[in-house]
This record gives C-alpha cells, structure tokens and sequence, in this order.
C-alpha cells in the first residue's frame, strides 16, 4: 500500500490507495487466505498440522471458504458495484479500512487458543452486518429495488456464520441445515450476478456474435435455483430436491448455451466466467444424482460449485474489475490465462478424481488444494502491485 502524503488546496491527507475502493483490500484479502489456508488446511487433513481454536477441522475449513474467501470477494466486489449502481459511494479510506481489520481479526481468532468462543464469534460475525448496513444507504437512497436483496443476502449468511460458532461451541443448532443454506444463498447471488454480467460482457467485447438474453429465462433460473436451496435445506437428499436440482441445472445450461460460450474461446477473461457459470450446472447435475440415488462421492456436488462455481467465477470477476476499475486494458495477461486454467483443473482433479476410484480421495484432494492455492498465487503475483496503485487513468478509485 502508499500512501501520497499530503495533495490539494485543503491539505487534507490523501487516503491509502488500497482503500480508495472496496475492491482493493478485499481481493487482495481473498486471494491471500485462498493462497495460504487451503496448503494449511491440506496439512491439517493429511495430520501433519494440529488446528487450534474450537472448530474441528472439517467445519473450520468450510467456514473459511465460505466466510473467509467468499465473502470477502462478494463485500469487495458489491462495495464497487454500488457507486455504479446508485451513483452514491460505498465505505472507502478509514471505514474501508476498519471493515478489512474485522475481516483479518475474524480469521485469527479462529485460530486463537483459549479466547472465549464468545469473543470469537463477535468478532468474526460481526463482518457480513456491517458491510451490508453499509451497502444499504445508497441503494435505499436512490430506491434501487434492483439490487437491494443483496444486502439481505449477506445479513442472512451473517445470521448462519453464527449457527457455525454456536455448532463449534457444543450448542444444540442445525449446523447441516446451515451449510447447505449459505451454499444455496451463495449459489443464488452467483446466478443472479452471472445472468447480469456474463452476457454483458460477452456481447460488448464480441458484438458480432449473437447473444441471447432473455429477463423471463433469467427469472425463471433464479426461480429454480431458489427452490433448489430451499430444498437443500427442507428436504434434502430427497427425490423432490433431486428433480428441483435437475430441473434448475437444465435450465442454466440452457441459458449458458444462449451466451455462446464456443465464441470466448480466444478471449480468457470471457471464457472464464463461462467456465465459471458452467460449473454451477455441473453442481446441481451432480447434486441430483446424489438425491435421485446414483451413489457420488460425497461432496462432489459441493466442491464442483465451490471449487469451480464460486473459484473460477470469483477469479475471473476478480482479474476483471481489478483491471477495468484501475484504468487497464481489459485483457488476460498469460499469467493469468494460466491462473483460469489452473483453477478449473483445481475442480476436474477434486470433483471427478475420486469418481474415477475412491482410492485417489487423498491424492485429489491434495492435488487440488495446491493446484487452487497456485492459481491465487498467480492473481496476487500480477495484482497485489495493482491493487496497491493508482490508477493508470488518474482517476479516482
């Protein structure tokens, strides 16, 4: 980070340019935990490293993929959204600042022994409320009805994060119930910004390609993966989720098909969030075959959406605003070509590996986990120098 001293007539003090936009920190906070958790949580799966703090393993690794990682690339991402939405700003300088502490304080104290898990839990669930009672006065503001759920969406995974610290601390909670209802919050956000933003994208960069949108197929997706969540939750692993997470799968593929994706194939900050997109169809697919009895590996549907629906999307959308929203050419350097085929491979090798022979369990999941934590390696080796700067356009931002 810089900071520029002291500029203009007011001789106010010029703000780090790390926290000019929500972006900025956030993106560089995601990719670093992706980049050093997931090798620690590899060592602590394989028993070479003891996990301190009050989550057993398995739930402190899903709480920071969810909690850790995701949320801070959604916070990162609607924090630079919304001033273009509204045209009204989001926190920046000492409240963006604040908000990133609270986010790093939330990670270290998970790994802190001997804090009271009530200490824990106020600080590490206090990060979803704020940021989204922050991103609420510019869309109350201005009325924009549009995209006001999703501040809502991040109070009701603020709401889940603590069923995961009451579940740690030994309460009697529906921490199941919880999982699989920030997978389906998070799975909603994620369609719904895709539908927006992939085929924007696509017919701006290709305009002689003929992308079809459709708002009524768009609703009618949103529909289907919402009843699908809710499902997941009311009734899982059972015949009537299983038919709603195929039905929901069909439809995305569907509407993917409409994008032409065949027509990204020379354009990897297109193809990627393609990739991405595509993903979140393979999950449902595979969530299906688990509730309609084909016998899937365990947490196959869950990692092809988290590695892949939310890794590749997030990674994408991550190279992408962080060039347009620093003044850069909207283009995939060949590092980060690399990053986006790094992270896909990261999803083949966790998801269909022990598909192939349960025997190569402990070998994907290793594999996967360095594979994933390369590609966040590449992001920050390229971005961390770009997320610290001005921008090229001297523009603020």
């Amino acid at each position: 980070m810089v900071i520029s001293g002291i500029g203009g007539a007011s001789g106010r003090p010029r703000r780090l340019v790390l926290f000019t936009l929500g972006f900025r920190p956030f993106y560089l906070l995601a990719a670093g935990l992706a980049v050093a958790w997931i090798p620690l949580w590899i060592g602590i799966w394989h028993g070479h490293l003891a996990l301190p703090g009050s989550f057993a393993p398995p739930a402190w690794h899903a709480h920071e993929m969810l909690f850790g990682f995701t949320s801070a690339v959604l916070v990162g991402f609607l924090f630079t959204a919304i001033p273009n939405w509204t045209g009204r700003p989001t926190p920046t300088g000492i409240p963006l600042a604040g908000l990133a502490g609270i986010w790093l304080a939330g990670r270290a104290s998970l790994l802190m022994d001997g804090l009271p898990w009530q200490a824990v839990a106020a600080i590490d669930v206090a990060f979803l409320p704020l940021a989204a009672a922050a991103m609420l006065p510019p869309l109350v503001a201005t009325g924009n009805r549009r995209n006001i759920a999703f501040p809502f969406a991040l109070m009701a995974l603020g709401a889940a994060n603590l069923l995961f610290h009451l579940d740690a601390a030994g309460m009697p909670v529906p921490a199941a119930e919880a999982t699989r209802g920030v997978l389906g919050i998070m799975m909603v956000i994620l369609v719904v910004m895709g539908g927006r933003v992939i085929p924007f994208f696509t017919a701006n960069r290709l305009p002689e390609v003929s992308i079809r949108r459709s708002g009524r197929l768009d609703r009618c997706v949103t529909a289907a993966v919402v009843a699908t969540a809710i499902l997941s939750v009311a009734a899982p692993s059972t015949i009537v989720g299983g038919l709603a997470a195929l039905a929901a799968a069909a439809l995305l593929l569907y509407r993917g098909l409409r994008w032409m994706p065949w027509a990204t194939r020379k354009h990897p900050m297109l193809w990627v969030l393609h990739a991405g997109h595509a993903w979140i169809a393979v999950a449902l697919l595979l969530g299906a075959g688990s509730s309609l009895g084909l016998g899937l590996p365990a947490g196959a549907a869950d990692h092809a959406f988290t590695i892949g629906g939310v890794g590749v999307l997030t990674l994408g959308m991550m190279a992408r605003t962080a060039r347009g929203h620093t003044g850069r050419p909207i283009e995939a350097t060949r590092l980060m070509t690399a990053a986006f085929a790094i992270v896909n491979a990261a999803a083949l090798v966790r998801v269909f590996g022990p598909m192939i022979s349960m025997e190569w369990q402990a070998p994907a999941i290793g594999v996967s986990g360095v594979l994933w934590a390369v590609a966040f390696l590449l992001y920050l080796v390229e971005f961390a120098p770009i997320l610290t700067s001005t921008r090229v356009d001297g523009r603020p931002g």
